[in-house]
C-alpha cells in the first residue's frame, strides 16, 4: 500500500520510533511458548540433538568414527561415533596406536640399529693419532 505524500512527510518528519521492547508479562508469555514448543517436540530434529551433545572437542589426531569398523591392530570392532585415530594400517583403538618416539629415543633406535648391523663408531674412519704421539704432532690425515 503506498503512502501520500503528506503522510510520508510526516513520518519523516517524526522520524523513525525505535522498536519498543516488550514488557515483562509478553517475555515470560513468549518463554512458555517456547518451552511447550520444545516439550512438544518443535524444534531440532532428535538427530540434531544428539548430535549437538556430542559436539565436545577431542584432543588432536582423535575423530569420531562416521561408521562401525575394525581396529587392524587388535582386531576388535568399534562403534559409530567411538573415538578413533590413525593406527599402521588404516583407523583404530587410540590406545592401540604407537607412542610417538621423542627426538632422544629416535637417536637412540637409530644409533643402536647401526651398531647391530656391524657399523661401529669407530670404524667410520680411520684414526689420525699414533702410539706415544699427540694430535697436534700426528701425520697428515689421508
Amino acid at each position: 500500500m503506498g503512502q501520500t505524500p503528506a503522510q510520508k512527510a510526516a513520518k519523516a518528519a517524526r522520524g523513525q520510533q525505535p522498536k519498543k521492547r516488550p514488557g515483562k508479562a509478553q517475555r515470560e508469555a513468549i518463554k512458555r511458548a517456547q518451552a511447550a514448543k520444545s516439550k512438544a517436540g518443535g524444534g531440532k530434529p532428535a538427530a540434531k540433538k544428539a548430535a549437538a551433545k556430542k559436539t565436545v572437542p577431542l584432543p588432536r589426531g582423535l575423530l569420531r568414527a562416521a561408521y562401525p569398523g575394525t581396529c587392524p591392530a587388535c582386531f576388535k570392532d568399534y562403534a559409530k561415533d567411538e573415538v578413533i585415530t590413525k593406527v599402521a594400517d588404516g583407523w583404530g583403538h587410540p590406545g592401540c596406536a604407537p607412542r610417538p618416539l621423542s627426538a632422544a629415543e629416535r637417536e637412540f633406535a637409530r644409533n643402536k640399529a647401526r651398531i647391530e648391523s656391524g657399523e661401529t663408531f669407530r670404524g667410520q674412519k680411520p684414526s689420525d693419532w699414533r702410539r706415544g704421539a699427540s694430535p697436534s704432532s700426528s701425520r697428515p690425515a689421508r
